[in-house]
């Protein structure tokens, strides 16, 4: 089994950084085609992933009312094997940042902290952590050398924020480097104040990388 992806190209045409994004419960590659013209960076590509699991309309990356471990690591191996195919086409992971939003978040945590590679970065908004004490147990070698940025509103009817504030102090207390952002929003993307934060995340992670650090400062 693959998942299906959209490679929307980057602006710059010989750039090889990347953004893979990973949707929410329901959502699809549709729902996140707006967000090149909205992060505003052209040397990025991006790479929209639909999640294995049909669901009313959109898809799932786990049965999200039921047992979701087997959801969860099914997933983790089909986007495991995703990353390796997008580093043997040229995107090395070193050059790819790895974001999601509500299911995609906890995904996105959840496998770039035990993907045996550091990422550019890792974005999660508006989840939460697949049980953050195995997670902790079972971290990559790279995860402490990694970058981070959580998102979540104080006022998400569907997750918590209390409960994702403590699992992330948790992810901290082991060591991880976390750079923790509270909205004043429900489950969605608090617009542009938080794409900014998003935007300058992305940026920083690709500061050291001489071949492309003027369009990084100019995008």
């Amino acid at each position: 089994m693959r998942l299906h992806t959209e490679l929307i190209p980057a602006q710059q045409h010989d750039s090889r950084r990347l953004l893979i994004m990973l949707h929410g419960l329901g959502d699809s590659i549709e729902g996140y085609r707006w967000l090149p013209e909205a992060l505003n960076l052209p040397w990025l590509n991006y790479l929209l992933v639909n999640a294995p699991d049909e669901y009313y309309g959109g898809y799932s990356w786990y049965d999200f009312a039921g047992e979701n471990l087997t959801g969860v690591k099914r997933s983790r191996q089909l986007l495991f094997d995703l990353l390796d195919e997008q580093a043997r086409s040229g995107f090395e992971t070193v050059q790819t940042v790895l974001g999601g939003f509500s299911q995609g978040c906890l995904m996105a945590i959840d496998v770039g902290l035990r993907y045996p590679r550091r990422f550019a970065g890792i974005v999660g908004i508006s989840g939460y952590v697949s049980e953050p004490d195995k997670l902790v147990a079972e971290l990559s070698p790279d995860a402490f050398a990694q970058r981070l940025l959580i998102t979540h509103g104080t006022a998400d009817p569907m997750i918590p924020f209390a409960l994702v504030r403590e699992q992330i102090n948790l992810l901290k207390a082991a060591g991880l480097h976390i750079e923790w952002h509270e909205f004043a929003k429900g489950h969605t993307i608090a617009g542009e104040p938080e794409l900014e934060v998003i935007r300058n995340f992305v940026r920083l992670g690709f500061v050291n990388d001489s071949d492309k650090r003027e369009p990084a400062r100019s995008g």
